[in-house]
């Protein structure tokens, strides 16, 4: 270990870290160990490069940003909406589609304890997200007669807890042998100063690396392999908070095999100019998502000659990728984003630091920058009422209150 100790001790020191080993001889020997393995294996060259650029603003000035083409559901002919509804079939039918949900995410913002999917939404049969999620992988095996298998992507947090709630529940009568676990991918936090943070544990603070970093995540956990043995060709990728989600769609499926797509996101109309989403466009001939934050007034108020919002396409995750799409897109990593936020944390004398405003940087990568590398995307306009009714905030907008009521005014629940 002493040899690892002085490996490490060189590292820190290259690039002016050494306080990550100021708790190490209070640690138990099984975390100095982890401690010594988590240093040597840190690409800290990357984290000093992030933090470099964490005051650098998304400059459109040199892209062209344009409106992106989409297909509305709601206005398909009965002979259109069974055309694409029979090229989806046919993949569900033969296996062909699977489904991951990224519930890396703990309740906080709910006031729960404990991860998302677990959260009680007060239904009077008081099932959880996990459960509601679940009910419809059921309902698409009674009307295809197939089980789509179910990928969780959990994080380092919440792992142990999802999958006992899982065990606990009897995975809610889905075949066990179809739900498969794995971790999202995580990045240290740092401080305003660029130092990496010493988490309460005594090793290094790190946070979950975003929902971009789900490629990343499937390929390091052999799970596009497993999709591959299975003869899996197409992925759905949702999150987990939105309780209307349609994850066998045969539709969504239909649209993007048709128009020889190897990607697809659904969307829903804007609710205004100003509502907090990120919207679909073409950024330099590419697909993408320009997110709220970024999008000037002009382009949030800009209008189409019948009143519609030219920027109103608001990507709701709700993803679908061919296997393939998935594998290319692994084999880079997306670009992260810093995000400011609140952390408790250890100082070099061992003290815990703790504040009620922001203090420290973590970095994410987000799933719609993944849509640039591809050449195009379809996008299938669905009805908020009918897909999206997300739980974010304990009240107000997104709240367990407005999923419940969209929830039970979809299923006809008095």
């Amino acid at each position: 270990m002493e040899e690892k100790y002085l490996a490490a001790e060189e590292v820190l020191k290259k690039y002016g870290q050494e306080h990550l080993l100021s708790q190490y001889d209070k640690l138990s020997d099984e975390k100095k160990s982890q401690l010594l393995d988590d240093i040597l294996t840190l690409d800290f060259a990357q984290i000093e490069e992030l933090y470099k650029r964490i005051n650098q603003k998304v400059d459109f000035t040199n892209s062209k940003i344009e409106p992106i083409g989409y297909t509305d559901k709601s206005t398909m002919s009965e002979k259109e909406l069974k055309y694409y509804e029979d090229i989806g079939l046919k993949e569900i039918k033969s296996g062909k589609l699977a489904v991951v949900t990224m519930a890396g995410g703990q309740g906080t913002r709910l006031g729960h304890v404990g991860p998302k999917g677990t959260f009680d939404i007060g239904l009077d049969s008081h099932k959880p997200i996990f459960e509601i999620l679940c009910d419809t992988l059921k309902e698409a095996q009674r009307k295809y007669g197939i089980f789509v298998v179910w990928y969780i992507m959990t994080s380092k947090e919440n792992n142990d807890a999802t999958v006992n709630f899982f065990e606990q529940h009897n995975y809610f009568g889905y075949p066990k042998d179809k739900v498969i676990f794995f971790k999202q991918g995580e990045l240290p936090m740092v401080d305003t100063n660029g130092k990496i943070l010493i988490g309460e544990d005594g090793l290094i603070k790190q946070a979950a690396d975003g929902h971009g970093g789900i490629f990343l995540s499937m390929k390091k956990n052999g799970i596009i392999y497993d999709m591959k043995t299975r003869g899996i060709e197409w992925v759905f990728i949702g999150g987990v908070d939105n309780v209307l989600v349609n994850m066998v769609d045969p539709v969504l499926l239909g649209v993007t095999i048709d128009k020889k797509m190897l990607a697809a996101g659904k969307s829903v109309v804007k609710a205004g100019p100003h509502e907090k989403v990120g919207v679909f466009c073409k950024r330099n001939g590419k697909p993408s998502v320009v997110e709220y934050s970024e999008i000037s007034q002009e382009m949030a108020e800009a209008t189409n000659k019948d009143g519609g919002l030219v920027y109103g396409e608001s990507h709701i995750l709700c993803n679908l990728f061919s296997v393939a799409a998935i594998e290319e897109i692994s084999k880079n990593t997306l670009p992260y984003h810093s995000a400011f936020k609140k952390a408790k944390y250890l100082d070099k004398n061992g003290n815990l630091v703790t504040s009620d405003k922001p203090n420290a940087y973590k970095f994410e990568a987000f799933l719609f920058d993944a849509f640039e590398s591809l050449d195009d995307m379809a996008i299938l306009r669905v009805k908020r009422e009918e897909e999206f009714a997300p739980v974010k905030n304990a009240e107000g907008v997104d709240s367990p209150e407005t999923a419940r009521k969209l929830y039970k005014e979809f299923h006809k629940i008095k």
